[in-house]
């Protein structure tokens, strides 16, 4: 029951990238104010967002995908909410940083795919 329960996690943290890169597709006008570089970067960061979650989910260049996922969250973290972090409202600087971290855990113990990063 335990392994069930801690497989689901790999699930729980790779369907919401997907449906988070869905509303940069919905949403671009909305984002494109946030976004440096407009309605183009969004369109790549919602891309990437899917094909993340879709790596992760089917297994196949997952550890890269996880590795590049964290990377751009603490991107997000730093060029997107250090500012609004410094003040005083942290939320979303954490989350990303969390989310970064989460993903680095993946691709360091989760991961199957270890074709292009050892």
């Amino acid at each position: 029951m335990m392994n069930g329960l801690l497989n689901l996690g790999k699930y729980l943290f790779a369907v919401p990238f997907a449906v988070f890169g869905i509303f940069h597709f919905a949403a671009t006008d909305a984002l494109s104010g946030m976004a440096p570089g407009g309605a183009p970067v969004v369109y790549l960061t919602g891309l990437c967002l899917i094909a993340a979650s879709v790596s992760m989910l089917i297994g196949k260049y997952d550890k890269l995908a996880a590795t590049l996922l964290g990377i751009m969250l603490l991107l997000f973290a730093l060029i997107l909410h250090a500012s609004s972090a410094m003040a005083g409202d942290a939320t979303n600087f954490l989350k990303d940083l969390s989310l970064a971290g989460a993903a680095w855990m993946y691709a360091g113990n989760l991961a199957k795919d270890k074709s292009i990063i050892n």
